[in-house]
């Protein structure tokens, strides 16, 4: 941890704050008409997501505190944890399952990940945009149904409902979004 100015917290800094852990979202310079300017921060609470309006002023010092983005390659899940491998080091490391939240479906093996540390623990991890999964289950298509008029409920292979264009049909791989499943297109090759 390392102290600061409150007038040097920028967007994506992490500061400690009343024992908690805020991400600062933005931050605004106030000059009232008299006395010493006032720093308006809105920031995230690491752990709750709640977010939170603080001010300070300008000579206030804030503990920054030090992040790390890091890429490590999804291994398997143990338990409530999964566990990671640095693609440097080969070391292992083990993050809690509930770090993903709806995104666990989407991990897959080998899949390499981002994780944000925060003095070297892990507080938020990141999947690629894109992942391809088969499709399991697919309605029929609706007679009368033109391509353009409407997706149909599909399956994923990892158990996840999604949408799709009525030409898809279960055993086809697609590519979807690993942030909403939504279906981005059919799997080249």
């Amino acid at each position: 941890m390392a102290k600061m100015q409150a007038n040097q917290m920028r967007a994506g800094m992490v500061i400690e704050f009343e024992g908690q852990r805020y991400t600062v979202l933005k931050q605004n310079i106030m000059i009232p008409g008299k006395g010493a300017a006032v720093i308006q921060v809105e920031m995230r609470n690491v752990k709750s997501g709640a977010k939170k309006d603080q001010r300070w002023r300008t000579a206030d010092t804030v503990e920054r505190l030090t992040t790390e983005d890091k890429e490590y390659t999804y291994s398997y899940a143990d338990g409530d944890n999964l566990v990671l491998m640095d693609p440097e080091s080969y070391e292992q490391t083990t993050v809690p399952k509930d770090i993903l939240g709806d995104r666990l479906p989407f991990l897959v093996e080998n899949m390499t990940v981002n994780v944000r540390l925060i003095e070297g623990e892990p507080v938020a991890m990141t999947l690629p945009e894109t992942v391809t999964l088969e499709i399991t289950e697919a309605d029929p298509v609706v007679k009368g149904q033109t391509a353009s008029s409407s997706y149909k409920p599909a399956l994923l292979s990892n158990g996840v409902k999604t949408m799709v264009p009525p030409f898809v049909t279960a055993g086809e791989k697609v590519v979807v979004k690993t942030e909403d499943a939504s279906y981005v297109e059919r799997a080249k090759g």
